[in-house]
């Protein structure tokens, strides 16, 4: 219980903190990986789609790097359109295979020619992540037993049964029991269960990676299209951390209309 209650406390003081630097080990190096694919089933080229007069992954980039904590900001993808965005803007943007399957397996392309201790993946599609998701990631990682660290947030009404918000169980100690599209817990005799929404945000230390890389798409990976269930289901432990920041995760046009409408309303934070 008392390792419970340190990992529960570390995440409050990180989520408070900001951008105050966090101790995650002996001069550990992190950076993060903004993975980034031009082409997709649910909205095509979102990526480059303009929202409040900037493409969607110069919102993504621009509030990563605004984090005091990460030694390096990198975009990874296999578009030339997208690459050719990031050299205009000075976006620091690195190619990556087509054949990678997913964001993590993108994360693990730059990680094998980086010496860097851990590795921070935030899907360029999370509108309004903040310095305090990742230092609360980060914070995570004070344990030298924790090989990947996610978020969470309560699950707003709209999102509990929304195949498009992916939702999060966890033990006791704060270790990821599943991630579903569906709804979980399903809350049989009406007792009123919180709910969770995962954010896809990720760090990871540069072993659990390369044990990801080895590995080939799980079953569960597969059937929900969730690429973090392939560490659950070969033993690899997730550990979770609650977030009061909600996200925008843009996959629709409707997710469009609404990151809209929140960044022309959105009072600039200081």
């Amino acid at each position: 219980m008392a390792l419970v209650n340190e990992r529960r406390t570390l995440s409050a003081r990180a989520i408070a903190t900001g951008n105050e630097k966090l101790q995650t080990g002996s001069a550990m190096q992190a950076i993060a990986v903004i993975p980034a694919r031009l082409q997709s089933t649910r909205l095509a080229r979102k990526m480059l789609r303009e929202i409040a007069g900037q493409p969607l992954i110069a919102h993504v980039y621009g509030a990563v790097r605004r984090c005091s904590q990460l030694d390096e900001v990198i975009i990874a993808t296999d578009s030339d359109e997208i690459l050719r965005l990031c050299e205009r803007q000075g976006f620091h943007a690195r190619r990556t295979s087509a054949e990678c399957r997913n964001g993590t397996e993108r994360v693990h392309e730059i990680a094998k020619s980086s010496t860097a201790d851990l590795f921070v993946n935030v899907q360029g599609d999370e509108l309004l992540v903040r310095s305090e998701h990742i230092v609360a990631l980060l914070g995570l990682m004070r344990d030298s037993r924790v090989q990947v660290g996610t978020l969470q947030v309560r699950a707003a009404p709209d999102d509990i049964e929304n195949p498009n918000a992916v939702k999060v169980t966890t033990d006791n100690a704060g270790n990821a029991l599943y991630f579903s599209r569906a709804m979980i817990p399903y809350d049989r005799d009406g007792v009123g269960p919180a709910y969770f929404k995962h954010l896809g945000m990720y760090v990871y230390r540069k072993a659990a990676l390369e044990r990801y890389a080895r590995l080939p798409e799980s079953p569960l990976e597969k059937s929900e299209r969730l690429e973090q269930l392939r560490f659950l289901e070969n033993g690899i432990p997730i550990q979770v951390a609650e977030t009061p920041f909600d996200t925008i995760r843009v996959d629709t046009e409707e997710d469009l209309r609404k990151a809209q409408e929140v960044l022309e309303h959105r009072t600039p934070r200081g």
